[in-house]
């Protein structure tokens, strides 16, 4: 476990709220008291039932907002990553309920993430509770819960604790934004369904035609009899 941190104080509910990115009230757990929660708190929800998917953030508990929608696209986009990955044995891909430690203490759960087997800090990272590091590739995935300030206070977190490569995935306008400069942390480039999804340094060889990903059909409405699509197209 983690040392307990000495963590930034607030005068009022709102400042809380306002470090947090402005994010819904409902997502800030009470108990633990905000200030007061520990790693041990955060895994007590995660291995829970009802299993919650909390985040660490100075010393406040807040869930994440992933719903059914979000999960199927985690699924699908880690589906087309595994297919490159695996037959490569390039490293470890990450589902939405591992548990990444910043550089700044935080305890960070992206949907997805991607370390190289090279930059593991040590053979053995990957299979702990909770990782201490960062992957190399990390993905997000939108929620109507999720806040630009929020996304950006994550983003910068991942950048400072050495990520390469961040994707942000949003299903409601079909794009996806790529980061690939941790000196710019705010600056991407906005790709459509009509573009292909590349893996930077981090995967060279990797190339997703998003309308692949898009169209799969798990992330769209149900298609009839006649207009199923094979799913060893993919």
């Amino acid at each position: 476990m983690s040392p307990r941190t000495a963590y930034p104080e607030f005068d009022t509910f709102a400042e809380v709220v306002r470090a947090l990115g402005d994010i819904p009230l409902d997502r800030i757990l009470w108990n633990p008291h905000p200030g007061t929660a520990t790693e041990a708190d955060q895994l007590r929800f995660l291995h829970g039932e009802p299993k919650r998917l909390v985040e660490l953030v100075e010393g406040i508990l807040v869930e994440k907002p992933m719903g059914h929608r979000e999960s199927l696209f985690a699924i699908s986009l880690g589906f087309f990553l595994m297919r490159h990955v695996r037959p490569r044995n390039l490293g470890v891909i990450g589902a939405p309920d591992a548990i990444l430690r910043m550089a700044n203490g935080r305890n960070r759960i992206p949907d997805l993430y991607f370390i190289r087997w090279e930059n593991l800090p040590d053979a053995t990272a990957h299979l702990e509770v909770v990782a201490h590091y960062c992957g190399d590739l990390m993905i997000e995935i939108l929620s109507s819960g999720n806040t630009r300030r929020e996304i950006d206070a994550k983003r910068r977190d991942y950048f400072v604790s050495g990520c390469q490569l961040i994707w942000v995935v949003d299903p409601e306008t079909r794009t996806v934004s790529v980061f690939d400069d941790p000196t710019t942390p705010d600056h991407a480039q906005i790709l459509r369904e009509t573009d292909t999804l590349t893996g930077g340094s981090v995967l060279p060889e990797f190339a997703l035609p998003l309308v692949e990903l898009f169209q799969d059909p798990q992330l769209n409405p149900r298609a009839g009899s006649g207009d199923f699509v094979n799913a060893t197209s993919f």
